[in-house]
């Protein structure tokens, strides 16, 4: 059996990436592949258990974790997600959308909140054996338009992560762009100013190296 493939979208805040994650699972199951839709944190229900203790609301708390335990706690989610849904599913043939994998991690917990990089790697060595996607899809924005979007989606409030600062926030984009730079095999760099459905396109563009012959 061929095995699935595996792609994970990623980006800031109000960047539209869960959208156009949804769009993408669509048209791989109009095509006839067999797709598993999942998200991080979460995806099972013990890794949903842990979404619910890290995300919160914002007013819960500001800082309920330090980042060390955050960053534990993101990587146990994502190894009894990888464990439970993501390998089993590739093992069968399924292709895996991932709303937010590793690098999130990484731009969160290490670009906005300082960790080490090769810490975090080495959480993820042990927790998931190291799995990347092989396809990773950064939806990228400026920020005029990621606040737009901001303030048009959460009118009831937004997570304890989403609701940190801006410079935060600066830090998170500007580690996902290093990102991106140092692995361009493994990143598809999208713009996502546009309308959803140009964007779409994009990733289907970027995503077409992993289809095969038509």
């Amino acid at each position: 059996m061929t095995p699935g493939k595996f792609i994970a979208f990623e980006g800031g805040e109000g960047g539209g990436k869960s959208t156009q994650a949804r769009l993408l699972v669509a048209a791989l199951r109009a095509g006839g592949h067999d797709v598993v839709a999942t998200r991080e944190p979460g995806g099972t229900p013990g890794a949903e258990t842990i979404r619910a203790l890290l995300l919160g609301a914002a007013g819960d708390s500001d800082q309920p974790w330090g980042l060390r335990a955050e960053a534990l706690l993101f990587a146990a989610a994502r190894a009894d997600h990888v464990e439970k849904l993501i390998r089993p599913a590739l093992a069968r043939g399924a292709w895996v959308v991932c709303d937010r994998y590793i690098d999130s991690s990484r731009a969160y917990q290490g670009g906005g909140g300082g960790l080490d990089d090769g810490d975090i790697l080495t959480l993820h060595r042990i927790g998931s054996d190291g799995l990347l996607p092989d396809l990773t899809v950064l939806i990228e924005v400026s920020p005029e338009v990621a606040a737009a979007r901001l303030a048009a989606r959460d009118t009831g409030g937004t997570d304890r992560i989403g609701g940190r600062d801006t410079a935060y926030h600066a830090r998170v984009g500007a580690a996902f762009a290093a990102m991106a730079e140092a692995e361009p095999e493994r990143f598809a760099r999208i713009n996502g100013d546009g309308s959803p459905e140009a964007t779409h396109r994009a990733v289907m563009a970027a995503v077409a190296g992993l289809l095969g012959p038509a």
